[in-house]
């Protein structure tokens, strides 16, 4: 629950953001100025981008919570009781124990979104942010063709 307060306070805080500088490049163009009107022109791209990527990220975390909970539905979550630092994560070394397991379950069904949703549980145990946003990312695109 505090990792979705936090998403919200951070995406009201980007919108608050993005007005303000929505505004104040109305008030660049306001002046008239070529190079006033560049920097509001400027301005406008900027929270555009931040608009989309605001939105994609959080599609990207209500899909991937979606298949998360559907998994758990179906009891087919990663069971692998694995030790854990104090912080809460797997130690690295156990989760680099069972990635083989989970990784040769993607390569047999390759498009299976489950082996792809559990393999991205696993990278993120290992610390690899990356690789897991990859694995959930195929895991959602799959999910759709199920």
């Amino acid at each position: 629950m505090t990792t979705r307060i936090g998403v919200v306070v951070m995406a009201a805080l980007l919108v608050l953001y993005l007005v303000l500088v929505g505004d104040r490049a109305f008030k660049f163009f306001a002046t008239g100025e070529p190079i006033a009107i560049a920097i509001g022109v400027a301005l406008l791209i900027l929270p555009i981008i931040g608009a989309w990527a605001l939105g994609r990220e959080l599609l990207f975390g209500v899909r991937a919570e979606r298949l998360g909970r559907l998994l758990e539905a179906e009891d087919a979550l990663p069971a692998d009781a694995l030790p854990v630092r104090p912080s809460g994560r797997p130690e690295r070394d156990a989760v680099d124990a069972i990635f083989p397991e989970y990784r040769a379950a993607v390569e047999a069904a390759p498009e299976d979104w489950r082996a792809w949703y559990r393999l991205g549980l696993v990278y993120d145990g290992a610390g690899d942010r990356r690789r897991a946003r990859h694995a959930v990312r195929e895991a959602i695109r799959f999910s759709g063709r199920s």
